[in-house]
């Protein structure tokens, strides 16, 4: 049976791994929400491997296998490397950590396959040279430096089997941050592993960490026991392929180095590494076998991504539920402001004051009001009995709706903008909105003028809608006869004359005030017609009073916005279904070919 991938079924799963990486490199989990950083890296590393691993290996199962040795800090590694290929090409030594610089050993007729960033794309290349005979350990390669992190070094050496190059990756638990991360990439980027502990340190919790993942890659994986003490192989064995198979990983076979003095170079014997030598180089001259291993080591790479990106999808749909739920937040806290500002209009706040005694001083003394009719004199003679001082004009009245309407709308968008905030404050991610978006504390820095502009855009549309409804020439002439300001003022004082809230001598003024616009608007129009003009311009303040605030709620979901750009979940879900079922579908066709 072969395990290769049919040409065409292979590039519809390269479209297939393009598009979930694209998803992944623009996932958007900027919010500090709880495992949002663990998945963002997730998502990281997912990309990386894609890079480093998938998208190579996909591209061409025939490729030479990648081992790398791994292990944690003090294990042996760099020595077992330097026994393998029979001469020093890793420095080895006490000094911690040792392996910096990754370095890749390959036979020479594999050069080209390596040169380039077909594998490892984000590491230079860097073609270094074989150690002169009889250069200890201790000195070989180039002197451990932390500027060679982002390098790889490539060695041809001819004892190094042909479609087999072997890796010396940094510890798993170097004290370095970067080491520790490098190690981990290199290590998804295999194709199998040789994984190197000691009789002191199999059962330590880090390598096991690593081998589960292993595990759940259905990478293939040989174990070597290094340092066994003689005579406790016997004791110490059993306990680590128990391990190994309790952790699914029963096939992997396990190579004994026991403890014993290092020749003058610094070098195991050869017989030493025996066992894993002829495990590569078995491996390397069979190309069924090779092949069997990409395969399944890429399969199972695809498999775990696929539960990697189910993980990194629900952190995703995370970000996006907590930014809707703040969004539909601060459109209550807008829409509270905007209710609240109606309400005001409608308990006749906006008439108190000098509102009131500018509108009776005006009612008090126009030989127009004088001429209408005379029931309700009574409320009029009584309202502009207790006004005192001089008569203004109806302008006067005007700009005091104005100022008070405006107070009113300026004092509720605060009041919104300080409950959105304080909302913010709740939690850790409304924090990082909060502190990125100070401004978003008080109300926009040119609200006042907005808020201005919007009244008086209002006031002349009631201009334009007593123009618009005085239709014949009979209600133009009774409109110029009373003058187009004094009749708009009479609409807004119909439109905020409830009684609500006003008590004594205000609800006198107040109701009596009414009566007179109310009065006078249906000399002119008709009782419906004053009723459906009060309607529309209510309505009229509503909707700019809504508009108005939208802006400023705008404001905070604008802040919102760059945490709902990203990829979406039900996208990561898609593409990573996609992907498994045409790698599915290229195995099955390799396999029938």
């Amino acid at each position: 049976m072969r395990h290769a991938v049919h040409v065409t079924d292979s590039a519809t799963a390269l479209t297939s791994l393009e598009r979930l990486r694209a998803s992944l490199a623009d996932v958007g989990l900027s919010l500090p929400l709880d495992g949002a950083a663990a998945q963002r890296e997730a998502a990281a590393a997912a990309v990386r491997q894609i890079d480093d691993y998938v998208r190579p290996r996909l591209a061409d199962l025939d490729a030479p296998l990648l081992a790398v040795v791994g292990g944690s800090t003090g294990s042996g590694k760099s020595t077992i490397v330097n026994a393998l290929i029979g001469t020093p090409t890793t420095r080895a030594g006490v000094i911690r950590p040792t392996t910096r610089q990754p370095i890749l050993v390959h036979a020479p007729v594999d050069a080209g396959w390596f040169a380039t960033d077909r594998i490892l794309p984000g590491l230079a290349r860097v073609r270094g040279r074989i150690t002169e005979p009889g250069t200890p350990a201790s000195s070989a390669g180039d002197a451990p430096t932390s500027t060679r992190i982002n390098e790889l070094m490539l060695l041809g050496h001819d004892k190094v089997p042909t479609s087999l190059a072997i890796i010396d990756a940094p510890d798993i638990d170097s004290v370095a941050d970067d080491n520790r991360a490098l190690a981990a990439q290199l290590l998804a980027a295999a194709d199998l592993w040789l994984f190197v502990t000691t009789a002191n340190r199999y059962a330590d919790a880090v390598p096991w960490k690593l081998l589960d993942g292993a595990a759940s890659r259905s990478i293939t994986v040989a174990v070597v026991l290094n340092r066994v003490p003689p005579g406790a192989a016997a004791e110490v064995l059993p306990d680590l392929q128990s391990m190994l198979t309790t952790r699914g990983l029963a096939d992997a076979p396990v190579f004994v180095i026991e403890e014993q003095p290092l020749d003058d170079l610094g070098m195991l014997p050869a017989e030493a590494v025996a066992g894993p030598r002829a495990w590569l180089t078995g491996i390397a001259a069979n190309r069924a076998e090779r092949t069997r291993i990409a395969a399944r080591t890429l399969r199972g790479a695809i498999v775990d991504l696929d539960i990697r990106v189910a993980s990194i999808a629900t952190a995703r749909q995370q970000q996006l539920d907590w930014v809707s739920g703040t969004t539909k937040t601060v459109a209550h806290d807008y829409s509270s402001a905007a209710e609240a500002v109606d309400d005001a209009t409608r308990d006749g706040a906006l008439l108190r004051g000098e509102v009131l005694a500018r509108w009776q001083d005006f009612v008090g003394t126009s030989d127009l009001f004088r001429s209408v009719e005379r029931w309700f004199s009574r409320a009029r003679d009584t309202a502009t009995a207790w006004v005192m001082g001089r008569p203004q004009p109806v302008i006067d009245v005007e700009v005091r709706i104005e100022h008070g309407l405006h107070a009113v709308i300026v004092d509720q968008a605060g009041r919104a903008a300080a409950a959105s905030w304080a909302g913010l404050q709740r939690s850790e991610a409304g924090r990082s909105i909060a502190q990125a978006h100070p401004e978003l504390g008080t109300e926009s820095a040119g609200f006042v003028d907005q808020a201005a502009a919007m009244i008086r855009d209002w006031q002349g549309a009631l201009l334009r809608l007593i123009q618009e409804n005085a239709g014949s020439k009979r209600i133009k002439a009774r409109v110029l006869s009373a003058g187009l300001n004094v009749v708009t003022v009479a609409l807004m004082i119909v439109v905020f004359a409830s009684t609500g809230g006003l008590t004594g001598g205000e609800l006198v003024i107040a109701g009596g005030s009414a009566v007179v616009g109310q009065k006078l608007l249906e000399t002119i129009f008709g009782e419906d017609a004053v009723r459906r003009l009060a309607s529309e311009a209510r309505k009229d303040l509503a909707t700019r009073v809504t508009a108005l605030f939208d802006g400023e709620a705008a404001r905070v979901t604008a802040a919102l916005t760059d945490a709902s750009f990203g990829s979406s979940p039900e996208a990561l879900r898609r593409e990573s279904a996609a992907l498994l079922e045409d790698v599915r579908r290229a195995s099955e066709s390799g396999d029938a070919s």
